[in-house]
């Protein structure tokens, strides 16, 4: 408070916001538990920085804005999954944008910064757990895990950010004889000076540690299915095009990174139960169900059917369900209008069926592994975003992701996913 006041009765210059101290009081209780005062004071600064200009607002006010606006979620009885995991701060597609367009032609970009993101989130996940290790820290000290569980999820850690390590031509740090501390090293770079939206998007409702983890596996899930949503439109339009290859490509590199996710599933599966139901227990009206990205990455596949698109899965993300009903494309339609107005024939069409064959593979071991570590987790217990839980994953497990193509099961639908099982 004596810090905020300060600040207002200044210049009140949001370069020179006091993010630290306010972080820190979020920390000591959990957002749950901030003090109305508090809250009511930054709804004040909020309302102040919002005031309607001439001029677009600069970066420094566009944060300050968006990170008040994720802190006092609950305060506005706003909160949901999104929120929950500061998605704005951290810049991921919340299913406005159109993506690349017909001639992209150039991912290289957007998928490096998508692996920066992804690096950065499991490094800090893991420099956490170091600092927590080392008693180096002392936020979220409730419930911390053994030793034994802190190893295991270093080497967990560095398995799921080996793919991208190697991607952005760090393949060493990934074979470092102490990869934890290089990716430590490589979390310390990004936050706060040099990554503050990594940094700010840290929000636990409670202190239990392993809500740390939770959040930061849960937002690098979202920085995938955000670059799935780029890799499916760019497929739709090389099929609208009659480009085999480059709708091929996009798809292989989609099911490598969903498959090369693995070990994220494993990462999560370290929790321990029942430090998960506890801070779940705060966490009501948040749940993975309101994921954008991942309606938007199954949409693009198939065109929902229609009990499907009134269902509660899509009622919680309005504006994905408003883009299927106003017509988006799907990969399903684009690869028959393509076989039936002869712009791919032959083995152009074996060669895009192989394709989609094996993304719906790996995002139907991906359904079956969310719901295998969903069971372990929650039991019978009902989800927190309106859901029956389990039962609802169990339902949806095994939705068609293409009809155009007959499923193939081949070995990778198998019981444990790439990169090890959470079993």
């Amino acid at each position: 408070m004596r810090e905020l006041t300060s600040w207002l009765s200044g210049a009140a210059d949001p370069d020179d916001f006091p993010y630290s101290a306010v972080l820190a009081e979020y920390h000591r209780v959990g957002k749950h538990f901030v003090e109305k005062e508090l809250l009511a004071l930054l709804d004040q600064i909020r309302a102040q920085v919002t005031v309607p200009t001439a001029d677009p607002p600069g970066p420094a006010v566009q944060l300050l804005r968006d990170f008040l606006d994720v802190a006092l979620d609950k305060w506005d009885g706003r909160y949901d999954y999104r929120s929950y995991l500061a998605l704005r701060l951290l810049r991921l597609p919340c299913g406005e944008d159109e993506g690349p367009g017909e001639d992209d032609g150039h991912p290289d970009r957007a998928r490096r910064d998508r692996d920066r993101l992804l690096v950065g989130l499991v490094a800090d996940a893991l420099a956490f757990e170091l600092a927590a290790a080392s008693d180096a820290t002392d936020l979220l000290p409730e419930d911390r895990p053994d030793r034994e569980v802190v190893a295991k999820r270093h080497r967990l850690g560095v398995r799921a950010a080996s793919p991208a390590l190697v991607r952005l031509g760090l393949a060493g740090a990934a074979h470092d004889p102490e990869p934890a501390a290089v990716l430590r090293d490589l979390a310390a770079e990004r936050a706060p000076a040099g990554e503050p939206a990594l940094w700010l998007s840290m929000l636990p409702v409670y202190v239990s540690h392993d809500e740390y983890l939770f959040i930061r596996v849960l937002q690098s899930y979202e920085c995938l299915f955000a670059g799935l949503v780029d890799e499916l439109r760019a497929t739709i339009a090389a099929l609208a095009a009659g480009r085999a290859r480059p709708a091929a490509d996009r798809l292989a590199y989609a099911r490598e990174q969903l498959t090369a996710a693995g070990p994220l599933f494993s990462l999560l599966a370290t929790m321990q139960p029942t430090a998960f139901r506890t801070f779940r227990q705060y966490t009501d009206g948040a749940s993975a169900i309101q994921s954008r990205s991942y309606k938007l990455m199954e949409s693009l596949c198939r065109t929902p059917e229609g009990t499907r698109l009134e269902s509660p899965a899509y009622q919680q993300v309005p504006e994905v369900r408003d883009r299927v009903h106003a017509g988006q494309p799907s990969i399903d339609e684009a690869f028959r209008a393509a076989v039936r107005d002869s712009l791919l024939t032959g083995a152009d069409v074996d060669l895009v069926a192989r394709a989609m064959r094996a993304f719906a593979a790996a995002v139907l071991q991906w359904r079956r592994t969310h719901h295998r570590l969903a069971t372990r987790m929650l039991g019978s217990r009902p989800g927190t975003g309106y859901t029956e839980g389990t039962p609802y994953l169990a339902t949806v497990r095994s939705i068609p992701v293409f009809t155009a193509v007959t499923h193939d099961p081949g070995p990778s639908s198998g019981t444990a996913p790439t990169g090890g099982s959470p079993e």
